[in-house]
């Protein structure tokens, strides 16, 4: 179990604007003056006192110096090679040596081989406000949508940030016997948007018109604090262990209902396919479920049950270049990220991070996977897959880092934290200019001469 379920500005007055960016004060010009600051611990304080006292004598009163005690020096001297100025030096240049591939060949073959190294950068490019977010390992307050908004939950309302041009807006506020808000996602059309709320019910809105257009009811008995879609199906994860699979087009939604989980359900990830489901819970259990097996009529039987963490599952991945690989994130007992081939359900490695893993994404572009973290350094990490090699460690957030969303073209990813604060970090690279599609023919085999029969 991991310690998540109270919010840390329950009983602050929210006393900043929501999502505005937080900009650095300016010192005044005084405080920016440079001022000599002496090491004493890198002056030799014996020998200068040697030079002021001792060591000036023989000038001071050069008559103290006989003839033959000169001639000794400089006979000293010249024996030990004292008058150079140069210790090491030449005296013929050396040899110009033989090329055994032509420069030409060399840099030809250097230019196809050698990838330039991304540089990422170790600070966040954006900060944003984000005062009365909870504080709470088990939700998921954080979702970018196809249209580059930003949803997140702040205590009771959900405000959309635009990131094509910053704009905020509130898309609803809930009542407090309803609220708080425990989840939000967006649909992949990146038009409506799913809200769980505290009560057990989703909503579901509209963005473009700002309405709601239906509330899902009856589904579970407390919080719902994990979503995610599956096309038409939006699946549903609660406090009560329960998954639900409700398909939003028609009037009774409930399709399907898996039970596995005996406590909170705080993970939910579809497989890119669309065929395979991850749940994590509370109760240290990983699941995967078959699409193909699910059914209405009775609970569906899990396809794999998944033992090896010791603490709460949250985090969730699948990974974008290997449909059957899955990587999971345990809580603060646990600190450990593992990787499973669905098909098979076997563990292919486990590597134990030092703190709690609150959030997992792939790299769309590299072979890469990002982590979040809590105490002690509440840092994102860069990993190379499948080496596990740290790439970059991310710091900031001085609280755990519970959420983490990829923007829609791959490369910004977006965290929150307890500390309420917003984090934009340019951690995948810079998107890549699309290229122009090619001119298509005006119908097919238009190329092939019609005069053949």
């Amino acid at each position: 179990m991991d310690a998540g379920s109270y919010s840390a500005s329950s009983n602050k007055k929210q006393s900043r604007c929501p999502l505005q960016e937080q900009l650095l004060q300016r010192k005044n010009s005084r405080d920016n003056l440079d001022r000599f600051i002496p090491n004493r611990s890198a002056m030799d304080f014996d020998y200068a006192h040697y030079m002021l006292t001792e060591g000036r004598k023989g000038k001071e009163n050069p008559a103290v110096s006989s003839p033959s005690r000169e001639a000794y020096r400089k006979q000293l001297a010249e024996t030990f090679n004292m008058n150079r100025t140069r210790i090491l030096a030449f005296k013929n240049k050396p040899p110009t040596p033989v090329e055994a591939i032509p420069n030409e060949i060399a840099s030809v073959q250097q230019n196809k081989t050698a990838k330039p190294r991304r540089y990422i950068p170790q600070t966040s490019e954006r900060t944003l406000d984000a005062p009365d977010i909870m504080d709470d390992y088990y939700l998921n307050l954080l979702d970018w949508g196809k249209s580059n908004v930003l949803s997140i939950a702040l205590g009771g309302t959900v405000y959309l940030w635009d990131a094509s041009d910053g704009a905020t807006s509130e898309l609803v506020t809930v009542d407090e016997e309803n609220g708080p808000v425990t989840s939000v996602k967006w649909a992949p059309d990146g038009q409506h948007i799913a809200v769980g709320l505290n009560n057990s019910e989703v909503q579901l809105w509209d963005t473009t018109a700002n309405r709601l257009l239906r509330t899902l009811k009856g589904g579970h008995r407390s919080r719902v604090g994990a979503l995610d879609w599956n096309n038409h199906i939006l699946t549903t994860g609660g406090m009560d262990g329960q998954i639900i699979n409700n398909d939003v087009r028609i009037r009774n939604p409930i399709v399907d209902t898996y039970q596995g989980h005996h406590q909170e359900v705080c993970g939910l990830k579809w497989s890119a396919s669309g065929q395979q489901l991850a749940s994590g819970g509370n109760d240290n259990l990983l699941h995967i479920w078959d699409r193909s097996t699910a059914s209405s009529n009775s609970t569906t039987q899990w396809l794999h049950r998944l033992e090896d963490h010791t603490a709460a599952v949250k985090a969730l991945a699948w990974c974008p270049f290997q449909g059957n690989l899955l990587a999971s994130g345990g809580g603060g007992s646990d600190r450990c990220i593992k990787f499973w081939n669905t098909h098979t359900g076997a563990c292919l490695n486990s590597i134990d991070t030092g703190s709690q893993v609150c959030s997992l994404l792939w790299n769309k572009n590299e072979r890469e996977l990002l982590s979040s973290h809590g105490f002690t350094q509440n840092q994102l990490t860069l990993w190379k897959y499948p080496s596990m090699v740290k790439v970059a460690e991310l710091t900031g957030h001085t609280s755990r880092v519970l959420f983490m969303a990829q923007s829609p073209d791959g490369c910004t990813v977006a965290s929150a934290a307890g500390d309420e604060t917003l984090r934009f970090w340019n951690v995948f690279g810079t998107p890549e200019v699309a290229k122009p599609a090619p001119k298509a023919n005006p119908e097919p085999f238009a190329h092939l001469n019609r005069g053949i029969r």
